[in-house]
C-alpha cells in the first residue's frame, strides 16, 4: 500500500525543468507511486515495508526527495535518502559499505528515473542521511554520506567531488 507522505519526486506528467541560479528545488508528486513504478522497472531493487528500498548492505533506505539544481552552472540531480543504520559506531553501516549502496541506487533507480523523465544531468548526487535534514542546512548530530556520478551510456561513473 502506498501511504501519503511528505516525500517529493520529479513531476510524472511532463519532463522536469531545472531551476534558475536560485538553487535546488523539488518537483512534486504526492506519495510514492512514481518511485515504486520505477523501482518495478529497475529489477533487483525491491520495495519493502511500504516505502523503503532494500540495498546490498541489507539496510532499508527511504527516498526523501529528488532535487533539480542548476546552481553549479549545469544540471545536477540530487537524490536524497534516509538511511537510519549508517554511521561510524560499531554495528552501524560505514561509508565504505554505504558507497556500494549508493552505486546500486544509481544503477537501479537513478538511470530509469532519468530515462523516464528524459533528463540529461551533468551530475547525479546521491546522499544518505541517518535522519531527515533539510537541504542546505546542517545538523552536527546527523551522519551524511555523499557520492557523485556522471551518467554515460546507461552507466553510473563515479565522480570525485
Amino acid at each position: 500500500m502506498i501511504r501519503p507522505s511528505r516525500n517529493r519526486t520529479a513531476q510524472a506528467n511532463c519532463p522536469a525543468h531545472a531551476t534558475s541560479e536560485g538553487g535546488a528545488r523539488p518537483w512534486w508528486v504526492r506519495g510514492r507511486a512514481l518511485v515504486l513504478a520505477i523501482v518495478g522497472l529497475a529489477g533487483p531493487l525491491s520495495a519493502q515495508d511500504g516505502n523503503r528500498l532494500s540495498v546490498p548492505s541489507g539496510q532499508l533506505v527511504e527516498l526523501e526527495e529528488v532535487l533539480l539544481d542548476n546552481n553549479p552552472g549545469e544540471l545536477w540531480l540530487r537524490f536524497r535518502f534516509i538511511a537510519p543504520k549508517i554511521g561510524d559506531a560499531v554495528g552501524r553501516i560505514s561509508y565504505d559499505v554505504a558507497a556500494a549502496d549508493m552505486a546500486h541506487l544509481c544503477r537501479t533507480l537513478v538511470i530509469p528515473y532519468v530515462a523516464h523523465h528524459q533528463l540529461q544531468p551533468a551530475r547525479v548526487v546521491i546522499s544518505l542521511s541517518d535522519r531527515p535534514v533539510e537541504f542546505g542546512n546542517s545538523d552536527p548530530d546527523a551522519t551524511q554520506y555523499f557520492e557523485a556520478f556522471r551518467l554515460q551510456q546507461s552507466a553510473c561513473i563515479w565522480e570525485e567531488l
